[in-house]
């Protein structure tokens, strides 16, 4: 595109919370036709900014022009009229309702309800690459679907600059592949992107331009096609990445997680949402599971720490002490005291009580254990000596440990309840997506620790959605799909599009169903 224009435009940034500055004289400027995509660790004022440009927080400082006119958004409303968009990480969909309803839900009066609606949703439907029907419930959509009905939804109420919160995170790379088509496609439309994202492969695969933000402030802008992603990743985090780890293996013939025939029905339907699962997990051994999203994952995690109760089956643990615990009908605290630790696949709802300090959260699932509690008693002040440890070693930015969760960022966050869960000598670790929403800097702590872990004989079972992340810490993947073990594959010569494949059911040179289930 030849002089393209500005559309965004932001000056001196700044928004201040209570003993927090997330922006501090933030500057930015988004061409029209282009993806401009921002990168910046956890707690860099990424989201903040958005939320500014959304409508959804004001500055407190600074100056935004949109299509060459100075605003001053008070809502998403007014954001949405200015023509900007937002498709946020987490869908806000209705799963009992169609994709047309989904769609049209507070925007009846654009096109109206009749034909004019129809029409428009056709063509947007064609613009993304959404075969599905309008009449289509929600709940019967992938994930990549799903994503398109958000992009629609924006594209709907007029939008021509979209903004995309980490938009690949639950996609696998023929999904991505996809939806970097549908970008480029409208991209040559006109309509303008702002990419928010962690992988630094893919900005550099899609994006015209790098903003880098750290510490809450600009720090520069980069070229994707002159920089690499380790480059990139040094200019966020402002030091340079530890080298990458060899791949050295650790594995034991101690058993420590045994899982067999695992099955459990959908209330109500009696689908097998998991059905006869079996598997092993030894000592110094990272077994990955992947799989699409809604293949039953979440279940086997949530089965196995008894938060829903198997239809038949057993889960042993095999403690420190070399004798087989039967956990089958164990209650999940029961669980954590035998020797899980647990990393939950959602932080806010099932890792942290959010409006409590960081030391209260310490406390989580340890109640009965050194060093928050003595006898029957809390220790407090073990408690708080242990998350000060916690936050250091783990480098949780944090101005203190007396401030609610709520107040890190979810990287932050992260890192607190993956300290908190290696702290307590688990023999097993379920790890459920522990790297999700975090930047690259909390990504290597946390593999470090992994890793290390695992070197001393920690026993982990790791469901992720990053593939890169299951091929680089696994020593054996699994493939889940239709809630049953489909297939194995050997981390060290699989590819990311092979995985991608067993995982969508595509793969016809995968090992068969049964010896997956062996």
């Amino acid at each position: 595109m030849s002089n393209p224009e500005p559309v965004v435009e932001l000056t001196g940034i700044t928004k201040r919370f209570p003993g927090v500055v997330a922006n501090s004289d933030v500057n930015l400027t988004v061409y029209a036709g282009e993806v401009h995509a921002i990168c910046g660790e956890n707690g860099a004022g990424k989201s903040t900014l958005m939320k500014i440009l959304y409508g959804m927080q004001q500055p407190d400082e600074g100056e935004i022009v949109v299509n060459g006119k100075r605003v001053h958004f008070r809502g998403p409303q007014e954001a949405i009229r200015a023509g900007i968009g937002m498709v946020h990480q987490h869908f806000m969909l209705a799963d009992n309702l169609t994709v047309a309803e989904n769609v049209l839900l507070g925007a009846e009066n654009l096109h109206g309800i009749g034909r004019g609606a129809k029409a428009r949703l056709a063509e947007l439907a064609e613009q993304t690459g959404l075969r599905a029907r309008p009449d289509t419930l929600m709940e019967h959509l992938g994930v990549a679907d799903r994503q398109r009905v958000e992009i629609i939804k924006v594209l709907y109420r007029g939008a021509k600059i979209v903004i995309l919160d980490e938009p690949t995170a639950v996609l696998v790379p023929q999904e991505v592949d996809a939806l970097f088509e549908t970008v480029r496609a409208m991209r040559g439309q006109g309509f303008t992107f702002i990419f928010i994202s962690h992988k630094l492969d893919e900005v550099r695969a899609i994006a015209d331009t790098v903003t880098v933000i750290r510490r809450g402030t600009t720090v520069g802008a980069a070229d994707p096609r002159k920089i690499s992603s380790r480059e990139l990743a040094e200019m966020m985090v402002g030091s340079e990445l530890p080298s990458p780890q060899t791949r050295e293996s650790t594995v034991t013939t101690r058993d420590v997680l045994r899982v067999t025939e695992l099955r459990l029905d959908a209330e109500g339907s009696g689908r097998a949402v998991l059905d006869r699962i079996s598997f092993t997990v030894h000592a110094g051994e990272v077994l990955g599971i992947a799989g699409v999203e809604g293949n039953g994952q979440t279940e086997l995690v949530e089965t196995i720490m008894g938060m829903r109760r198997a239809g038949g089956g057993k889960v042993e643990l095999v403690g420190a002490d070399g004798n087989a615990r039967d956990l089958t009908r164990a209650g999940t605290l029961a669980r954590r005291e035998a020797g899980i630790g647990y990393i939950p696949e959602d932080r806010t709802r099932h890792g942290l009580l959010l409006t409590q300090p960081l030391w209260a959260n310490r406390i989580l699932g340890y109640q009965t254990r050194r060093p928050v509690a003595n006898g029957q008693l809390l220790d407090i002040a073990g408690a708080r000596a242990d998350t000060e440890r916690i936050v250091a070693d783990y480098d949780v930015r944090t101005p203190g440990i007396d401030v609610p969760a709520a107040a890190l960022s979810g990287g932050n966050q992260q890192k607190l309840i993956v300290g908190r869960e290696l702290s307590g000598d688990p023999v097993l670790l379920i790890a459920s997506h522990p790297t999700r929403g975090v930047d690259v800097g909390a990504q290597a702590l946390i593999w470090e620790q992994i890793r290390q872990a695992r070197h001393e004989g920690l026993a982990v079972l790791l469901i992720s959605a990053d593939l890169d992340e299951l091929i680089g810490l696994s020593d054996t993947i699994r493939v889940m799909l239709r809630g049953r073990l489909v297939s194995e594959a050997d981390p060290a010569t699989v590819t990311p599009q092979e995985l991608g494949s067993a995982m969508t059911g595509a793969s016809t040179s995968d090992k068969s169903t049964e010896e997956g289930q062996r």
